[in-house]
């Protein structure tokens, strides 16, 4: 009953999305950033029912492994790094995988200028890359950071890989991990993250502003475009209710599904066929 009044809420929340949009198109204060999706790899045949709520257990799908580059005057901004380290290579396979220090110069981008990477959450698919950058500040909710690795830099709890909670606490030690106190907080002119999808304990995604508007990150807080077109919460939720919420939210900040990017979603290359190779640029 609880998820049925949410999904209600969800529909309530669509139809009037455009009525109530959070638009935030450039202003002289606030840079127009350019929006890139980067695809540095394929998961072949993976389980739907294991991204959307409820799906056919017997269906399948080959999902697209992103990182999102955020284009502004002065910085570079990565969300999400990715992965890298043997072990996931060996585990999962990737087909087509390419390193994402390597993915980036498909968008014009060496690892070296990129600025910053808002790291959704800890799974080793997003965060694993990050030491990749060299000269990146990382942006990771201090709640996610203090909830998965301890003082010493081990997990404490199985959820984040121990050398990527390694990886984690030695970048803070050299001073290159800012912690992000909550929801709805601008780590950048013109970015700003959000919590509640509760993919993780404190997974966030972040708003860009455009200069056609507010694009939204989703990341993994929402996996295909059939979790908004179905209003199905994604399947690895620590809270369905809170992430029917969270993509309401979405709706409403970008003003329309369009200008939402999901967390895996092949299509969001055939949506945004251009440039090509592998980027999609979101406008």
């Amino acid at each position: 009953m609880r998820q049925a009044i949410h999904a209600s809420c969800l529909i309530m929340c669509i139809s009037c999305a455009g009525a109530h949009a959070h638009r935030v198109a450039a202003t002289p204060s606030t840079p127009a950033h350019d929006v890139h999706a980067i695809r540095y790899g394929t998961l072949a045949q993976f389980p739907v029912a294991s991204l959307v709520r409820g799906a056919d257990t017997s269906r399948r799908m080959d999902i697209a492994l992103m990182l999102w580059l955020v284009r502004a005057p002065e910085r570079v901004v990565l969300m999400d790094a990715g992965f890298y380290r043997e072990k996931f290579i060996t585990r999962w396979k990737p087909v087509d995988y390419v390193r994402p220090s390597i993915a980036v110069e498909k968008a014009g981008v060496r690892a070296e200028q990129v600025t910053d990477i808002i790291v959704s959450h800890i799974h080793w698919d997003h965060l694993d890359g990050a030491d990749l950058f060299p000269n990146a500040r990382l942006w990771i909710q201090r709640a996610e950071y203090e909830y998965y690795v301890d003082s010493a830099g081990y997990p404490k709890r199985s959820t984040i890989d121990s050398l990527d909670a390694r990886m984690l606490a030695d970048l803070r030690r050299a001073g290159r991990v800012q912690l992000v106190e909550g929801d709805s907080v601008e780590i950048l002119p013109g970015i700003r993250v959000f919590t509640g999808g509760k993919h993780t304990f404190a997974s966030q995604y972040a708003t860009v502003s455009t200069s056609s508007g507010t694009v939204v990150l989703a990341s993994d807080n929402a996996y295909l475009y059939e979790n908004f077109e179905r209003q199905r919460p994604i399947a690895q939720t620590l809270d369905s209710a809170s992430n029917l919420t969270a993509q309401a939210r979405m709706l409403r900040l970008a003003g329309e599904l369009r200008r939402v990017v999901p967390g895996h979603d092949p299509a969001v290359f055939t949506r945004f066929p251009e440039p090509g190779g592998g980027v999609a640029r979101i406008r």
